[in-house]
């Protein structure tokens, strides 16, 4: 289900396999937009989204393009086109199926670091993005055969949306905490800002105006939940480096932070990591927390866990806590 104030929001539906046949049904689309990374966007919103960032993200890929020996004009367009061409009339296909047809079709274009650039770059001019998943793979589809032309969005119109979109979904939050997430440039977020005038609420965090929607930031419920196991790299962690969740003096990692344990927050603090293994019928989930977590706080971390256990509909073998 898409919300209108946040295109990252695609669906709320409380089991992954009901996200899963969103995704594949095409409600929502995996691609690269805002910066070199994959998201997950609502479908009516890719375009404008892409004509909006992706030219600066593009822009910083020069280097890679020529350490992939891609920033060959001829080389580069003559692989987008075989793309298309193998992906036309909904030919979904997984990136090894594309790199097999890419072989035998004698492309210069080589399967591996050459062919993931060339579809990153395909994501990002709005050529392609994900099909409906393969197995253990995902798939690539023409953007024209799954996703619907919108309603255009001059530049400034749309550089107003996202920053509204942002604030109103991730605030408070300081402008660099956008240009950050957007690749957008401050010089042309400030006007934006200007122009939403009294739609956003701002308050200062140590000398820095942090802006927020007033209309949408909710209130904390006693019935929440205190724990919380939160992916890798997940926004919550990202985007606030100001105003983050501090550490618990004895964190387990806080002496050798390892980038592939993800965040434990326990009543707003970032007390342990996690890491997860899903198999067929079972999710292993081995959590390390801080000593300083009492009996309560483990509790409420088991609680989380459960969670994901049922949101993967699959039974949970806990280790570490």
């Amino acid at each position: 289900m898409t919300t209108p104030s946040s295109p990252w929001a695609c669906t709320r539906r409380s089991t992954y396999a009901a996200v899963r046949r969103e995704l594949d049904a095409g409600t929502f689309v995996r691609t690269h937009v805002l910066r070199p990374t994959w998201h997950f966007v609502a479908r009516e919103d890719l375009r404008w989204i892409l004509a909006l960032t992706s030219p600066r993200v593009l822009a910083a890929s020069a280097g890679r393009h020529r350490q992939l020996g891609l920033d060959d004009p001829r080389r580069l367009d003559g692989g987008l086109t075989l793309l298309a061409e193998l992906l036309q009339d909904r030919q979904f296909r997984t990136r090894p199926e594309l790199g097999e047809l890419f072989v035998e079709r004698r492309s210069p274009i080589r399967p591996g670091e050459q062919l993931g650039h060339l579809i990153t770059v395909a994501e990002l001019r709005g050529l392609v993005c994900s099909g409906p998943v393969k197995g253990v793979h995902h798939s690539y589809a023409l953007v024209d055969d799954v996703v619907p032309q919108a309603t255009h969005l001059d530049h400034d119109d749309a550089h107003r949306e996202l920053v509204r979109r942002f604030f109103s979904g991730h605030g408070p939050a300081g402008i660099r905490d956008f240009t950050r997430w957007s690749s957008l440039t401050v010089a042309g977020t400030r006007p934006a800002l200007a122009d939403l005038g009294d739609d956003l609420d701002v308050v200062d965090v140590d000398g820095t105006p942090h802006w927020f929607d007033p209309a949408v930031v909710p209130r904390r419920s006693p019935a929440a939940p205190a724990a919380h196991l939160l992916p890798v790299y997940d926004e919550v962690v990202l985007s606030y480096p100001a105003v983050n969740f501090p550490v618990a003096t004895d964190h387990p990692l806080a002496e050798h932070p390892d980038p592939f344990w993800a965040t434990v927050v326990l009543d707003q603090t970032n007390v342990g990591a996690w890491k997860r293994t899903v198999r067929a019928d079972v999710v292993e989930v081995d959590i390390r927390l801080a000593p300083s977590a009492d009996a309560r706080g483990r509790e409420a971390v088991r609680a989380a866990a459960l969670r994901l256990a049922e949101f993967l509909e699959k039974r949970l073998e806990l280790t570490g806590i």
